[in-house]
Formats: C-alpha cells, sequence, structure tokens
C-alpha cells in the first residue's frame, strides 16, 4: 500500500474536528506490545512530550503509542488521552497496580487556522484517536491529506496546504522501513515547482512530524540513529528545513520481527547503513505525499489552496 501500515502491527488512527473555529486534530502511530524506539528532534521551535524517555541511556527501551498533533504546545495534552487508553488495555511500563505506558508527543503549529485560537486538541481527542488506530486493524489502507494532526497544516510560509502523507520501502531479506509525515513546513516542497521567496503568511509559526517504523530488530541507540537518518529524508524534501521557525522531529519504531544480517562487523554495518538510507528516502517520500495529497480549505481565518504543481 506504499504506507507505514505495510510494517505488521503498526496501526494509525486519526481524530479531526472542522468548522465552528476548529481546523486541527490527532493522529496516533499504535506499534505491536515491545516496540522498541528513539527520537530526534532538532529546529529552533520544537512542541514535544517525554521525549527524554526514549533516550538509549534510559530504563525503558520500548514505545506503547506516538502522539502527533495539532494545537502547538496546548495539544501535547492528548497525549495524556492515548495514555490512558493504552493504560487500560495493559500497555506500559509495569509498576505497582498498574503500567505506565510510555507515549512521547510532538506537536504543529496550527493554532487558529478556523478561526478559534482556543480550538485545540485535548486528551478526549487523544483517547479517540488511540482507539481508531487500534480498531483500524493490521494492514489497514492510512488515510492522507488533511485528517488527523494535517487538518490545519500549511507549507511554503503559510502560502499552500499542507498535510499529512506515508510511505515504504521493502529492502532485500524481508525488511520493511515506513514514514508517515505531518507536514507543516516553513519551507517549501523540492522539486514540486514551488519556490521559497513568496510573501510570509505564517512564517514562524511551523513543523514537520514523522515517524518511521521498521519491522527489523533494531536497539534503542540504532533507533535513534534511524531517526537521526530521517532528518536527511526531510532536508532533501524541504528548503529551507530545520530553521528557527520549526520544531521538526522524527520518531523511530522498530517492531523486532526481522533480523538484520550481523554475522560480522562488515555485514552489520551494511545492513543498518541500507536500513538507515531507505528511512530518509521513506520520509522524503511521505513528505511529498502529504503536500500532494493535501486539498484546499477555506476558513474563517482565510483560505490555504492546496498546492498542484503542473505535470502530475
Amino acid at each position: 500500500m506504499n504506507s507505514i501500515t505495510d510494517v505488521a502491527g503498526i496501526r494509525v488512527g486519526h481524530v479531526q474536528r472542522v468548522g465552528d473555529g476548529w481546523l486541527s486534530g490527532v493522529t496516533v502511530v499504535l506499534p505491536p506490545v515491545g516496540t522498541v524506539g528513539s527520537v530526534d528532534v532538532r529546529g529552533g521551535g520544537p512542541g514535544t512530550h517525554e521525549t527524554d524517555a526514549l533516550d538509549p541511556t534510559t530504563l525503558v527501551s520500548t514505545v506503547d503509542a506516538v502522539v502527533l498533533t495539532g494545537g502547538s504546545a496546548f495539544g501535547l495534552a492528548s497525549a495524556t488521552g492515548a495514555q490512558l487508553w493504552c493504560e487500560e488495555q495493559g500497555r506500559g511500563f509495569a509498576v505497582p497496580g498498574t503500567v505506565v505506558p510510555i507515549v512521547p508527543a510532538a506537536a504543529i503549529f496550527d493554532l487558529g487556522r478556523g478561526g478559534d485560537v482556543k480550538a485545540r486538541p485535548g486528551a478526549e481527542m487523544g483517547y479517540q484517536a488511540a482507539a481508531a488506530a487500534f480498531a483500524s486493524g493490521d494492514h489497514a489502507a492510512v488515510e492522507r491529506g488533511n485528517v488527523g494532526a494535517g487538518t490545519g497544516a500549511v507549507v511554503a510560509r503559510g502560502q499552500y496546504k499542507g498535510g499529512i502523507g506515508t510511505s515504504s520501502i521493502t529492502l532485500d531479506g524481508g525488511v520493511l522501513v515506513g514514514a508517515i509525515a505531518v507536514v507543516n513546513a516553513l519551507g517549501a516542497p523540492v522539486g514540486l515547482g514551488i519556490g521559497t521567496q513568496a510573501s510570509a503568511g505564517e512564517q514562524g509559526l511551523n513543523t514537520t512530524l514523522v515517524v518511521i517504523a521498521t519491522n527489523a530488530v533494531l536497539d534503542v541507540a540504532e533507533c535513534k540513529r534511524t531517526a537521526s537518518a530521517g532528518h536527511a529524508g526531510l532536508a532533501r524534501a524541504l528548503d529551507p528545513s530545520h530553521t528557527l521557525a520549526d520544531g521538526d522531529t522524527v520518531f523511530a519504531l522498530a517492531t523486532g520481527a526481522v533480523e538484520l544480517d550481523r554475522s560480522t562487523e562488515q555485514a552489520r554495518q551494511v545492513s543498518l547503513i541500507t536500513l538507515q538510507s531507505a528511512a530518509a528516502e521513506a520520509v522524503r517520500l511521505a513528505i511529498l505525499d502529504g503536500v500532494r495529497s493535501a486539498e484546499s480549505v477555506t476558513t474563517t481565518a482565510g483560505e490555504f489552496p492546496a498546492f498542484r504543481p503542473s505535470g502530475g
């Protein structure tokens, strides 16, 4: 399906609200229990929650859900709802009497794009998105464009609609690498025929969020390196990227279903370099897919035309 859900066990749920001042939403990526994860946060304006827990030096190596949300820092409250859903399912780090789900989150800036600056996601929307992800089932099609966290996204200094895109790449040995991106960038997409020199509409209020998933066996440090490689794909797809006004964040998840060739040190290095190169390309493709999939939206706050590249 050319989607992150080509990776077995990865599920995606979107919840959004449009109208009555709203133009925002939440996307939850729900991996199989036991999935290892890490993150690489770049840019000068990040809005994140629980990303420190994904450092390779910390206690817990697994991730129970990843929340991508609108609403800027306010929208990070949606992670609480996804965490509650995970607790009800028994997903999380076991402690006496309950579990503590590891649910990192990252936000884009879309405040006021529907007309009401206080219309932003909260815990209820996060809970619903987690439940929707679970209900979608394995290998489900992922809705693209202006859904979930991409509902209010814009690109190219606010000139055009952004949105959600996804992709996947198959490697030798049954290894899959997929990505999903929420594209809300200050920069413009590279190779789609628009430049970055137009007048500033939403300059200073941006961010692109990405989740990479693979079925390979990776440890936390290798997930961290994979997330870092994903930023190369982000930079290839958007110009400029990682600016002072972007909070670009890439998560990496490894479900551990397929062993890489680690028979020798050289084989290990080649396997990891190949996978991480594919991760960068999957990110690039997911970002361009998100821009192509966006639809024009007219709101009380203004009109954001969809970008339609000439030549297909």
